[in-house]
């Protein structure tokens, strides 16, 4: 980064240190907290069971307050200064070349189903963390082994093999438990902590997932466990069991069959052949985390309580943003049955190529939310946001099929939550970049491509050199290529770029006739948005991290204040003139509705602030808003079926080399590539993106740096 001026230096210089302070800070808050994972199974189990479950309630500052110091605090801190540290660090444009080591270490080692793409990193993360578990089960079990006598079993009614499947059982539930500690930080959006380690929501799903793999197998184990415990002491009727005053057995039970419901249809399976099914029985979440935090009680579920607290946080914020309404402004039709949809969006909300947005059009469907890669550059468009539809399956179908037909409704009622994306430009740190896309998979590399457009044509710095390989089944899909281009721009702009593009028609041996070519136009429909319907925008505005911050922090602060005053003035006082044990259900139900008082609270006024802010400016500068057709329903209808006389199909195509009837050798286009450092970015179908994988894992080039871009892996 160029830093011009003694004053502009010593910010810079200033803001690099304060990153790196908070960077060292956040490291030590972790290991920190790691550590008291770790020495967790070293204590006895009798010592660990008075810990969460001592025989009277203590000042809220005893020992709720002590597990929420020690097990919550750390992580929420580490998101007040990771929000911090990532809203300084957008104003630094970090391109830096990786180093050689740290490249070694991305560089992908397994490539294969089920798992996916794992690159030597992740694998080494996996074995550590399996490895974490390991040692957490056999040395929680070992000491808690070890204070199993004859004598003790007995005094419990039990015998020694029964204990000592007690104690394993409670074990494996608590092994469980320490998964479910991470289980949400991959599916938080708003308020992820992803950007830190340069991850994003939509590339950690397969953490989340194989997290709760984990973490299921060691619930099941654990009910079974207990199940046949109770056999062998003739105690079923433990199965009914609501303990008011510890473990609640009824309450687990709910709890691990709503986790069963949607372990089983997140199988591949069950999810591809039924995926509504998936969608519809994963939103038992909610009642699986209400029944397992009655289960536990909160002093156990102060342990996982941080990544709840943020997806609870990131679901709040969602749901704001969804009630909004998208203003919808044109979609363009493509002969290939794809669409592009086009969006008003706020002049303050930015995002980078390779972001995602979530939409839901209730006239398709009022529930299922689906993903979209944006298409649009943030920068070259500044009031448009697009993405590209391909028609594929039953949801898509019905949209391309309202869209096309002659009686396309004047406006569509959408709402948009996101973007989502990475926090930094990845990609320029490379000399070239090779992207390599199957169907719409090239969607991601629009956005890519439009971003390198408006550098080299506005701010006329360098870009890398980039080699486009697509592959299609028809030709009627090369129109994909024309959406390079957004409507504002001319084939001009692609000359700045030294961009080759190689295309695949895999399904035709020759090019299309004269006759047909001729309908290969691109459409545009114009609709009429409402006043009511807003451009997109960022939920909490251009400063979100700041907002953030400023959320988990007061919300925080919020509920330690009421939980305080709740425990010293109403639980403490019971407790003492009782000498009983106040009631653990009513208790975890006034943690859960304080925590989520606070957060809905301090969101909404973070929200509602925003928005006024917004709507001030956007009263100021009414005239910058995106135009849209404003004349008589004839006229409109007239315009509904404009082509696109500016943009003929052979506008992109002029620039690419069209191959039919074959598909592109990936392994000899790979390797003929000579740059030192060469960006390998694949998007697509499985199979392509393993293909391209090996090749760049291989060890036959090194030069070659992988980058798998996709929702399944």
């Amino acid at each position: 980064m160029e830093v011009k001026g003694s004053a502009s230096s010593s910010s810079y210089a200033s803001m690099v240190v304060l990153l790196l302070v908070l960077k060292l800070v956040m490291s030590l808050v972790f290991i920190s907290w790691l550590l008291v994972w770790i020495l967790l199974p070293t204590k006895p189990f009798d010592k660990w069971s008075d810990k969460f479950y001592p025989a009277t309630n203590s000042t809220y500052f005893g020992s709720q307050g002590t597990n929420i110091l020690i097990y919550t605090f750390p992580i929420l801190l580490i998101s007040l200064l990771g929000c911090i540290y990532l809203h300084f660090a957008k104003r630094i444009e970090c391109c830096n070349s990786l180093s050689s080591c740290l490249r070694a270490w991305k560089r992908p080692v397994l490539v294969k189903a089920p798992l996916g793409i794992i690159s030597l990193m992740e694998l080494a993360f996996c074995l550590m963390f399996l490895a974490f578990l390991i040692w957490f089960f056999t040395a929680a079990v070992h000491n808690s082994f070890s204070t199993i006598t004859k004598e003790s079993a007995e005094k419990d009614g039990k015998q020694v093999w029964m204990q000592k499947l007690d104690y394993a059982s409670v074990w494996l539930a608590l092994t469980g438990n320490t998964c479910c500690a991470f289980l949400f930080f991959p599916v938080t959006r708003t308020s992820s902590l992803l950007p830190l380690i340069g991850l994003t929501s939509e590339s950690s799903i397969r953490y989340h997932v194989w997290l709760g793999h984990i973490a299921m197998f060691f619930f099941t184990a654990h009910g079974i466990c207990f199940v046949v415990l109770w056999t062998a002491m003739g105690d079923l009727w433990q199965l009914l069991k609501w303990d008011f005053h510890e473990i609640s057995n009824v309450a687990g039970e709910i709890a691990l069959i709503c986790g069963l419901l949607m372990w089983v249809t997140t199988f591949p399976t069950i999810r591809r052949k039924m995926f509504e099914l998936f969608f519809y029985t994963h939103q038992l979440y909610f009642l699986f985390l209400l029944f397992y935090l009655l289960h536990l009680g909160i002093r156990v579920f102060t342990l996982i309580l941080p990544g709840v607290y943020l997806f609870l946080l990131d679901r709040y914020l969602r749901f704001l943003q969804s009630r909004r309404k998208a203003r919808l402004v044109s979609a363009r039709l493509l002969h290939s049955e794809t669409l592009e949809l086009n969006f008003s969006k706020h002049l303050g909300s930015s995002y980078t190529p390779l972001s995602t947005v979530f939409i839901n059009v209730p006239s398709v469907s009022s529930l299922q939310w689906h993903p979209f890669t944006i298409s649009s550059s943030s920068n070259l468009e500044p009031e448009k946001l697009s993405i590209i539809i391909k028609k594929e399956g039953s949801w898509t179908q019905r949209l391309y099929q309202m869209l096309s037909s002659p009686s396309c409704p004047q406006r569509l009622d959408i709402s948009v939550e996101g973007p989502y994306g990475p926090v930094s430009l990845n990609f320029l740190r490379y000399d070239s970049l090779v992207l390599v896309s199957g169907g719409s998979g090239i969607t991601p590399f629009i956005s890519v491509i439009r971003e390198l457009i408006y550098r080299s044509t506005t701010l006329a710095s360098p870009t890398p050199n980039i080699l486009l390989v697509c592959a299609f089944k028809t030709s009627a899909d090369l129109t994909m290529l024309d959406l390079l281009l957004p409507v504002s721009s001319t084939i001009s702009d692609l000359s700045s770029l030294n961009l080759k593009i190689e295309a695949f028609v895999t399904r035709e041996k020759a090019p299309p006739t004269p006759n047909n070519a001729a309908k290969l136009k691109i459409r545009t429909k114009w609709f009429k948005p409402l006043p009511s319907d807003q451009p997109i925008s960022l939920v909490l505005g251009p400063n979100t991290w700041l907002w953030l911050a400023t959320i988990i922090a007061t919300s925080f602060v919020a509920f330690l204040v009421l939980m305080g005053i709740l425990t010293n003035y109403y639980i403490y006082p019971i407790d003492k003139n009782t000498d009983e044990v106040y009631n653990i259900s009513w208790r975890a139900l006034l943690n859960l509705l304080f925590i989520c008082f606070c957060i809905v609270a301090t969101a909404s006024a973070a929200v509602l602030w925003e928005e006024r802010r917004s709507s001030i400016q956007l009263k100021q500068s009414s005239n910058m808003d995106v135009k849209t057709p404003i004349a008589s329903p004839t006229s409109w209808l007239d315009n509904v079926d404009q082509e696109l006389e500016s943009l003929p199909l052979d506008s992109v195509l002029q620039t690419a080399n069209v191959h039919y009837g074959g598909r592109p050798d990936l392994t000899k286009m790979l390797l003929e590539c000579n740059e030192l450092n060469t960006g390998v970015m694949a998007s697509g179908p499985s199979e392509l993106r393993h293909q391209v994988a090996r090749v760049c894992s291989s060890g036959l080039a090194n030069n070659l740096h992988f980058e798998s871009i996709s929702f399944n892996w």
